[in-house]
């Protein structure tokens, strides 16, 4: 009995018809998009694509019109595409040219060869959380993706970072009028730094630059505040610097932008100093007492209630009295220039970097080895920016944001009235 060739139901397409013609793969690259996008359904998403560009190129199978089509199909060989973060190894069809006798390559194939973002998601979920020994986790629940070991996880991170890295040591600042600048000594892996925070005149927030020092090293700081006027940081309707009270930082600041600007002393730091030169028992009664000296409205009535506390203080304990004496006056300066109502709850302590950091440690305190200056600075530079992304980006009805952008819009008619 003669043998009857019959279609594979696996690989069977039904034939096109010409008002279902297929569309050319390079218009597809949405399609591509979602593929990369969604991995369990892409693998079969893969194959059913390239099925139908081989379809489109050959034809349908065992219905040769004239029996030697130019393109004919050649099997299948192994290789793979990238799905999002993941290499993934599939059968890739093969089809040729056969006047030529050459390979003819699928441009599906090729769309998928080109990894989409990889460095960049899989950053974001190192970022997140994910250490680099757990690579497994990063697989996506495809069993089949290979190329995420450990090592290959860490160099990606490492170029990501990198990146980051330098881009905010180098981006422009010159692109918006800056208004208030904060500064802020972090700990950050048992190392020094510092962290400059710039507010806009529509109350945008965005991290301006870190260096690697201690607070107290005038002659870095000074050099890191030169070097973001070098990249565009200017503040022609004046600036309101923003310090916990160090004394190098302080320095630093009058160094590079004058004796004149405006300087308001974190009063939560202020208020801490004092306290920590108090007994346990003590610290309700004072922190209820200089609360209430900052609250008042007026510059004069804050003063006299704070030089108040300063005689009280040195009754009982002359170190705590020393502690709010020094830098008095730099805690009141919202106060003196009548702005205090507005920009009080913004800008009367370093909070604002203060949170940045608090999220900053949240995202990187599963590492426990840190190698080198450079890794720290990657991480470092490279939390921050993804933070930063949440932070401009965050709505504006929400309170803490509301609060900043009215106070960032009232601060130029404060630097008007001290002109």
């Amino acid at each position: 009995m003669p043998r009857v060739r019959t279609q594979s139901p696996v690989h069977q397409s039904p034939p096109p018809t010409p008002s279902a013609a297929p569309a050319p793969v390079e218009a597809n690259s949405l399609a591509v998009a979602m593929i990369q996008a969604r991995i369990p359904l892409g693998l079969q998403a893969v194959e059913d694509a390239q099925q139908q560009e081989v379809l489109a190129l050959a034809g349908p199978r065992y219905t040769h019109a004239d029996g030697r089509p130019a393109i004919a199909r050649w099997g299948a060989q192994a290789g793979s595409v990238f799905l999002a973060d993941q290499k993934v190894p599939i059968q890739v069809p093969r089809v040729r040219h056969r006047a030529t006798n050459t390979e003819v390559p699928l441009a599906t194939h090729a769309h998928l060869q080109t990894p989409r973002g990889q460095d960049v998601g899989l950053f974001r979920r190192l970022l997140g959380g994910l250490s680099c020994r757990d690579d497994e986790a990063a697989a996506e629940a495809v069993p089949e993706a290979f190329g995420l070991t450990t090592s290959s996880v860490s160099r990606r991170f490492v170029r990501a970072s990198a990146k980051a890295l330098q881009t905010l040591h180098e981006r422009r600042h010159d692109d918006e009028e800056w208004l208030v600048l904060l500064l802020d000594g972090k700990s950050f892996a048992d190392d020094q730094g510092v962290i400059a925070l710039g507010v806009t005149t529509t109350g945008e927030k965005r991290i301006v630059g870190l260096v690697q020092t201690a607070t107290e090293n005038t002659r870095v700081c000074a050099a890191f505040l030169r070097e973001l006027v070098a990249r565009g940081f200017q503040a022609p309707a004046g600036l309101l610097v923003v310090l916990d009270g160090a004394k190098g930082l302080s320095a630093a600041v009058r160094d590079v932008f004058g004796e004149q600007v405006p300087i308001q002393r974190s009063q939560w730091h202020q208020r801490e100093n004092v306290l920590s030169d108090l007994p346990k028992t003590q610290h309700a009664l004072w922190r209820c007492k200089l609360q209430a000296a900052y609250a008042k409205a007026t510059h004069g009535d804050a003063q006299r209630a704070l030089r108040q506390l300063v005689k009280e203080l040195e009754r009982h304990n002359a170190s705590a009295a020393r502690s709010l004496q020094e830098g008095l006056d730099e805690t009141v300066t919202l106060h003196r220039l009548e702005v205090f109502t507005q920009l009080g709850v913004s800008f009367k302590t370093t909070n604002l970097i203060e949170r940045v950091m608090a999220r900053v440690e949240a995202k990187t305190h599963r590492i426990t080895r840190w190698r080198t200056s450079d890794q720290k600075q990657r991480w470092c530079a490279a939390t921050l920016l993804e933070i930063e992304k949440q932070v401009r980006t965050r709505s504006s009805c929400r309170s803490c944001d509301t609060r900043c952008t009215m106070a960032a819009r009232s601060t130029s008619a404060m630097h008007a009235a001290t002109r």
